[in-house]
C-alpha cells in the first residue's frame, strides 16, 4: 500500500485551503487584497467581536495568506504577496495532468479500429 503521509508541501496546501474554507475568512482575504487593515476594520463589517476576528486571522496567518504587524496597540494585517503561489502551482499541475489524460484518451480513440460494418 502506498504511503499517503502528507509532506510539508501538502500540509501547507491543506492549511491554505482550510483557511479559505470559511466565508468570513474569504471576505477578510478579499478586503486585505485591496489594503492592509486592523483587526477592528476587518471585524466590524462582519459583525464579529474582536476575539473571534483574531481567531479567524490566526487561521489565515497559519495558512500562509496574511502577516500581521503590531504598532502600539493596533495590530494590522496584510496579504502576503506570494499567498496564492502554492494554489496556482497546484492548479497548474492538475491542468497538466488533465491535459495529458485527454491526450491519452485521444490517442486511444485514434488507435481503435473503426467499425467495419457500416
Amino acid at each position: 500500500m502506498p504511503d499517503i503521509t502528507p509532506g510539508p508541501d501538502e500540509l501547507a496546501l491543506d492549511a491554505l485551503f482550510h483557511a479559505l474554507s470559511d466565508p468570513r475568512r474569504r471576505d477578510m482575504v478579499a478586503r486585505l487584497s485591496r489594503d492592509p487593515m486592523s483587526v477592528k476594520e476587518l471585524a466590524e463589517p462582519l459583525g464579529m467581536r474582536l476575539p473571534s476576528a483574531v481567531k479567524h486571522l490566526a487561521v489565515l496567518e497559519s495558512g500562509g495568506l496574511v502577516v500581521s504587524e503590531k504598532e502600539g496597540r493596533v495590530r494590522t494585517y496584510r496579504m502576503k504577496t506570494e499567498a496564492f503561489d502554492r494554489v496556482r502551482r497546484w492548479i497548474e499541475q492538475r491542468e497538466i495532468e488533465l491535459s495529458a489524460a485527454f491526450d491519452r484518451l485521444e490517442q486511444a480513440i485514434s488507435d481503435f479500429p473503426e467499425d467495419q460494418d457500416k
